[in-house]
């Protein structure tokens, strides 16, 4: 069965890391609203681009699609 971003993103949580998608991860998971049964990257998108204040960039995003789809194949 495949994961959900969401999912996959909250292997990547670190409290103590100061990497990008490690913040990315904690912060997702802080966000009540965060979209978690997506596997859809333009509803995740337009989600974070509208609402994702924590996210300094979507390029961090980008990364970690990238990253979610490979641990998928």
């Amino acid at each position: 069965m495949h994961k959900t971003f969401y999912q996959f993103l909250m292997t990547q949580r670190n409290p103590d890391s100061t990497a990008a998608i490690a913040e990315f991860a904690n912060n997702a998971f802080l966000d009540q609203s965060f979209p978690k049964q997506s596997r859809d990257f333009h509803e995740l998108s337009q989600y974070l681009e509208l609402n994702a204040g924590y996210l300094p960039g979507m390029t961090i995003f980008d990364d970690a699609w990238q990253a979610y789809l490979a641990s998928e194949a």
